[in-house]
């Protein structure tokens, strides 16, 4: 099972990079096309459907639990009725939303402090918005038999595919005149496009897919489950979010895009993490199907530690790059005000790290009203908490608050994790090892405050440290069977065996 499970992290990992990699081209384009406010207002229609993605009822995600167990038991006829029934139900869930987006749009846009000269553009790009927003959760759901069988290879090929022909398009159809609105629609034909190869690819992994039954009975279970990732995800929406239609309101939409760039590259740093979920969800319900307690437990320590340890010197690499690579990358004021929220979120997501696959146990589990009961406690003082710091510190202060949810979150999901499952991760051994690898790391990030400026002297400590680091981790930080089972690998990648 974590052969399968890296498998399809990688997989889904190179599915996540190369569409980033062409978005590290297409977007300084799209900036400097569009400017900091175009922009700004071009990631608020993406961000204000983010807020609705409870729609679906919890549908992609019960579909994944509920698939892969009826996969594990080889009832595939109950696996495609399983599929199709989560689908009807995310359409009509999901239906009302998108009309109410339709319908919306120009109050929406206005209410959020768009720049008068935006207005009318943005409300038709969210229009469009509104058809991509119902797609993208059957996306979601028919991918489901590639998810049960741990195809993350075929997933990728469909979702990124088409994902990073849209990236490409996007500047081109900008420059042609085509605006935030000629943006936008690129996305919807993208998602249409998915939405084929999903059916086609999923259909060829299960044949009884392209049937027309449903399974009635377990409308109730689906519905009970999703009913809890309603809840949190109504939530979990305005806790991922809020900072930023609360920083654009405060300050502009101009801070907002500093911000924005920000996250989006402070949150490269747990791809790997968001990678492993996609194929830990299925994973573990199937490992929880079988009460296989032993493997479960052992597939969730070694899932924290890969990632721990991986997140450490990709942390120091980030934090020596980042503000040259923010100034050439998008402009001199990318690099003066993106930089020190950059240094904040990356922090925050290094505690946040075992919150994925802790929450990854608790959905297995089938107890999504735990994370529903976690994220409400949250909300009000974490909304209070982003009102007062984004007021007083700007994009630094909409850093700190999403930094307070991560660290909130990475502890509770924890703690719920080990009383529903009975797992836990051993923290203490691995706290220490955890602050060696900071260690020797720390010198190159050190030295970046030191110089304050372009230097080459960070980035020489850096290749130093990260030599170091990679022979403490294979000698000390990782375990004797972790570099064994490393070791097999390589020599079978080779033909060594």
């Amino acid at each position: 099972m974590t052969t399968k499970v890296v498998k399809g992290s990688i997989w889904t990992l190179a599915g996540q990079v190369a569409p980033l990699a062409v978005s590290l081209v297409t977007t300084p384009f799209v900036i400097r096309m569009l400017g900091a406010e175009g922009y700004g207002v071009l990631i608020l229609i993406g961000l204000i459907p983010a807020y609705l993605g409870f729609a679906d009822f919890g549908m992609s995600m019960a579909s994944t639990k509920f698939a892969s167990e009826a996969y594990a038991e080889g009832d595939l006829e109950k696996e495609a009725r399983i599929v199709r029934t989560a689908a009807l139900i995310a359409f009509l869930t999901s239906l009302p939303f998108g009309i109410a987006l339709f319908a919306l749009s120009g109050w929406l846009v206005t209410l959020l402090n768009v720049p008068t000269h935006f207005l009318s553009e943005a409300s038709l790009a969210l229009k469009i918005a509104s058809a991509t927003f119902v797609i993208n959760f059957l996306n979601a759901i028919f991918n489901t038999p590639q998810l049960a069988r741990l195809r993350m290879d075929l997933n990728t090929f469909v979702t990124s595919g088409v994902r990073i022909l849209g990236l490409a398009a996007t500047p081109i159809v900008i420059y042609l005149g085509g605006g935030i609105v000629g943006a936008v629609s690129v996305l919807l034909i993208a998602s249409l496009i998915t939405l084929s190869g999903h059916l086609y690819v999923s259909g060829r992994l299960l044949p009884s897919l392209r049937g027309l039954t449903f399974e009635r009975d377990l409308i109730r279970p689906l519905l009970t489950f999703g009913s809890g990732l309603v809840a949190s995800g109504i939530a979990a929406v305005v806790l991922a979010n809020i900072e930023r239609p609360i920083l654009a309101k405060v300050t502009s939409v101009e801070v907002l895009a500093y911000y924005s760039v920000a996250f989006t590259f402070a949150n490269m740093a747990t791809m790997f993490t968001g990678a492993m979920t996609q194929s830990l969800v299925p994973a573990f319900s199937q490992l929880l199907t079988s009460r296989a307690t032993e493997r479960l437990n052992d597939l969730f320590t070694r899932s924290i530690r890969v990632n721990m340890f991986a997140l450490l010197p990709l942390m120091a690499i980030s934090w020596v790059a980042a503000k040259p690579f923010f100034t050439i990358w998008a402009g001199e004021d990318f690099g003066r005000e993106s930089t020190f929220p950059f240094y904040v979120l990356t922090i925050a997501l290094l505690l946040n790290l075992n919150a994925y696959i802790a929450g990854s146990v608790i959905l297995a589990a089938g107890r999504s009203d735990i994370l529903a009961k976690l994220f409400w406690i949250e909300l009000v003082p974490y909304v209070a908490a982003a009102v007062a710091l984004t007021s007083l510190f700007g994009a630094v202060g909409a850093a700190l608050t999403w930094s307070l949810h991560a660290a909130y979150t990475a502890v509770f999901f924890n703690i719920a994790a080990k009383r529903i499952a009975g797992i836990a991760f051993p923290l203490r051994k691995n706290f220490y090892k955890s602050i060696i690898g900071f260690s020797v790391l720390l010198p190159p990030v050190a030295a970046v405050f030191v110089t304050n400026a372009f230097s080459l002297w960070p980035a020489a400590i850096l290749v130093v440290s990260l030599t170091v680091y990679a022979v403490l981790a294979w000698k000390v930080l990782i375990e004797s069977e972790e570099r064994l089972w490393v070791s097999e690998k390589f020599r079978y990648m080779f033909g060594l065996t």
